[in-house]
């Protein structure tokens, strides 16, 4: 499995919750349930689903960034039913099964997600169900049209993307690769990102492509899918538009379910 590694962003990751970044899986939630959730990061949205599950429930991290796993363990170590352990996808193998295993944006980093959510399949108990959030990056929607350089520098980051074998419309293929592994009740639920100028998160969200070419821009430029020049024309540009011209960003988002 060839995955994208980059350094990690871990304040963002940290700024994620339940309610505001996986909103749609609250409301199959319950008390009691064993949950899974496959890339978890420091923790933060597994909390929220820790504290939905509640005392009889348990909910398992898993993600293969070591260093994000321990931040996560002093963040959120007071939530005596959530774990988080530090291992590759492929490797792990759980003494118990899970009532429910989820995954957000994380797929869309694999080269090989049939396979991934194949493996995620065995860890089910019978009747168990998935829950996959991810993103079509090539429906991305900014009104205005944002500055020219951003525009070269996002098409340069899906370039690089595809180069790695990563699908960037995966959000449209997941319920095909459900279907291929034999799930049942299969539902696709749009679970977009709808940001507005004037709310409270939208320069902070809007700013995501600021990071991204602060961060995976430098591999990119290494592996020679952008210049230094152009890169950091992309990031002054930006953020001169989000904090001017921008109106609205649209990420295209859906949460894709199955039963075992």
């Amino acid at each position: 499995m060839k995955k994208a590694t980059h350094k990690s962003s871990a304040p963002i990751l940290n700024k994620r919750t339940l309610e505001k970044d996986f909103s749609t899986l609250v409301p199959i939630l319950k008390e009691g349930l064993r949950v899974l959730n496959v890339g978890c990061g420091a923790g933060a949205i597994s909390k929220g689903i820790a504290k939905k599950v509640g005392k009889t429930g348990q909910v398992v991290g898993i993600d293969r960034n070591q260093a994000l796993i321990e931040e996560g363990k002093v963040l959120f170590g007071g939530q005596r039913n959530l774990a988080l352990i530090a291992t590759e996808l492929f490797a792990y193998e759980p003494v118990e099964k899970f009532d429910l295993i989820v995954s957000a944006r994380v797929l869309q980093w694999l080269d090989n997600p049939q396979t991934a959510l194949a493996k995620m399949k065995t860890w089910l108990k019978p009747n168990g169900q998935i829950s996959i959030l991810d993103y079509n990056h090539e429906a991305l929607a900014w009104t205005p049209a944002p500055p020219k350089s951003m525009q070269i520098f996002y098409q340069a980051f899906l370039d690089w993307r595809s180069n790695l074998g990563l699908n960037n419309a995966i959000a449209e293929d997941l319920s095909s690769y459900f279907e291929k592994a034999n799930f049942q009740q299969i539902e696709v639920i749009p679970a977009n990102e709808i940001y507005n100028k004037g709310e409270a998160l939208f320069l902070h969200k809007a700013g995501i492509w600021i990071d991204v070419a602060k961060v995976i821009g430098v591999k990119m430029m290494t592996e020679g899918f952008v210049t230094e020049a152009l890169r950091l024309k992309a990031i002054a540009e930006h953020q001169h538009w989000i904090e001017t011209e921008a109106e609205q960003m649209v990420m295209t988002l859906k949460e894709i379910r199955g039963t075992l």
